[in-house]
């Protein structure tokens, strides 16, 4: 049994099966070994990216240096590595270590958050324009993250302030009253999840336009976080987000399987030992959970969720088992560049990391409409 997926090729529930497409332009699926064999590519790149960005900006740190000050780093090589640490300045060391990796690291997990929350609701609700904020929980997190900061609410916690707390509790409760106001008659229609979350996003939208308009002086902060900006990050959002982002993205790379299975819609799903509602739950909490720490975090930076997910299933095809951890990697990778492309455009300033994937996604929005027009499918 196959079933024909949003870039039109088809897929069996175990990931192998027909190579055929339909539609013009429509990717030839890559089988599932075939697929993993550019994971470590992938993460290859992915670590070039990251070494590019950390020697990147308005002090310039060649890579040899980067990779000089990283390993020295490591505990078994730190005692003897004396060799490693001549040779730069010590306000190199400062800078790679203090400021710019921990916003690097940042910026790898919410891309990779992001991307894998995309391809995960994409499959789940069959809609190739899923993304990760369909659900309204950008805008629980945006409504939190105003609150804060209008009312300048002074909560702390492991050294990080009350805006990504407030914005990741928000998250999480427009998640719970999204999914209660879905359910129907203890089932959860994917269509009736996504009006709701629609509907529930446009509502705290406008609560939170309103709490713009009567905030005074905290309206530029307000509209920078709004806007996604991974700026003045540390270590200490690092630690905050870290755990839920992991546990959702290996939930969802868990689930693989399952996803190729309620591709096939969710009567066939049950035929072949799948509980479609058990599933639905526990695949919109991991990807709701991931967008929540994600959102938290990095404020809302959009297309994430959409650019990668297509462009990874064009290029490796359909197979949920090799497009949720490659989406993590490319996802990492994107964001890491965008960010970096964000410190330098207007170097010593920066603007916010969602205008550059704003700018980068649109076009690919475009895209895909036209591509639609065109060839019928997506």
């Amino acid at each position: 049994m196959t079933v024909t997926t949003q870039g039109g090729g088809r897929v069996c529930p175990d990931g192998s099966g027909p190579g055929d497409a339909a539609g013009a332009g429509a990717a030839r699926p890559a089988g599932r070994g075939r697929g993993m064999a550019h994971l470590p590519v992938l993460v290859l790149g992915l670590a070039l990216v990251m070494l590019i960005a950390a020697g990147t900006g308005s002090v310039r740190i060649p890579p040899t240096e980067v990779a000089g000050i990283l390993i020295q780093r490591v505990p078994f090589v730190r005692g003897g590595g004396a060799a490693l640490r001549e040779g730069w300045p010590a306000s190199h060391e400062v800078i790679l270590l203090q400021v710019r990796l921990p916003r690097i690291l940042l910026a790898a997990m919410v891309g990779a958050s992001l991307a894998t929350a995309g391809a995960a609701l994409q499959g789940l609700l069959r809609n190739p324009l899923a993304d990760p904020y369909v659900v309204g929980v950008s805008a629980g997190a945006g409504l939190g993250a105003t609150i804060a900061m209008v009312a300048g609410v002074p909560v702390s916690i492991l050294g990080v302030g009350s805006v990504p707390i407030l914005a990741f509790l928000g998250a999480v409760a427009t998640m719970v009253v999204v999914y209660s106001l879905a359910r129907v008659s203890g089932r959860l229609p994917t269509d009736t999840f996504l009006l709701a979350g629609v509907v529930v996003g446009s509502f705290l939208w406008a609560a939170i336009s309103f709490l713009l308009v009567v905030s005074g002086d905290t309206i530029r902060e307000a509209m920078m976080w709004l806007m996604g900006s991974l700026s003045n990050k540390g270590y200490a959002h690092v630690k905050l987000a870290f755990p839920y982002m992991a546990a959702g993205i290996a939930a969802l790379v868990v689930l693989a399987r399952d996803f190729n299975l309620i591709s096939l819609g969710d009567e066939e799903a049950r035929y072949l030992g799948l509980d479609p509602e058990e599933f639905k739950r526990v695949a919109i909490l991991a990807a709701s959970l991931v967008t929540a720490a994600a959102v938290s975090v990095g404020g809302i930076i959009g297309f994430v969720g959409l650019v990668v997910p297509h462009t990874v299933r064009l290029v490796l095809g359909p197979d949920h088992r090799v497009l949720i951890p490659a989406c993590a990697v490319v996802g990492a990778g994107f964001l890491v560049a965008a960010d970096t492309l964000a410190r330098m455009v207007i170097a010593p300033g920066e603007i916010p990391v969602g205008v550059i994937t704003a700018l980068a996604g649109g076009p690919f929005f475009l895209y895909l409409l036209r591509r639609r027009k065109t060839t019928g499918v997506l």
